[in-house]
């Protein structure tokens, strides 16, 4: 497209942090802005952006320190609603809570602490093969480590120190 002679082939760029205009040409401009442009259009589309067409040049995509930032369509969960009964609560009402318990915590350490006892009642096998599964060990590698060659070996002393175990701790789970 030609340029017409009305049209200025310069432009200029407000640097905020200098405080000064500089001069560019018309494809450097539009570069600069295109971007800056789409963003600050999503944003007043949304109702977030309310910055007047005198003020676009400090437009940096910087919203949080913006000055003509507004609240939109954001939400927070801080927003309250009605239910069917009439009563108001507000969205974090209604997030469930995923934190575990004080007493679910006391729980499972007391199974731990149990679990660590009860290894030490173990045969030397089945408790060495109990460590290597917590390490997420094969069977082929426990195998493997221990200088057993048959694996169905390692199936049938598993077995046997799980059995045992879940016998000697029958009162936790």
């Amino acid at each position: 497209m030609k340029t017409q002679d009305n049209q200025p082939t310069e432009r200029a760029i407000y640097l905020k942090d200098l405080h000064q205009w500089v001069s560019i040409s018309k494809i450097d401009y539009d570069n600069y802005y295109r971007d800056i442009n789409a963003y600050r259009r999503r944003q007043q589309e949304h109702g977030r952006c309310v910055c007047p067409a005198s003020k676009r040049y400090l437009c940096d995509m910087d919203c949080c320190t913006c000055r003509f930032r507004k609240g939109g369509d954001e939400l927070s969960l801080d927003y309250t609603v009605s239910d069917e009964d009439g009563n108001e609560k507000s969205w974090l009402d209604d997030l469930p809570d995923d934190s575990p318990s004080a007493q679910s915590v006391l729980e499972e350490r007391e199974l731990l602490d149990a679990l660590l006892c009860k290894l030490d009642k173990l045969d030397p096998d089945g408790r060495r093969i109990c460590e290597l599964l917590l390490q997420d060990k094969t069977e082929r590698e426990i195998a493997a480590i221990m200088g057993i060659s048959q694996q169905s070996t390692i199936n049938y002393k598993k077995k046997k120190a799980f059995d045992t175990l879940r016998e000697l701790l029958h009162d936790y789970i």
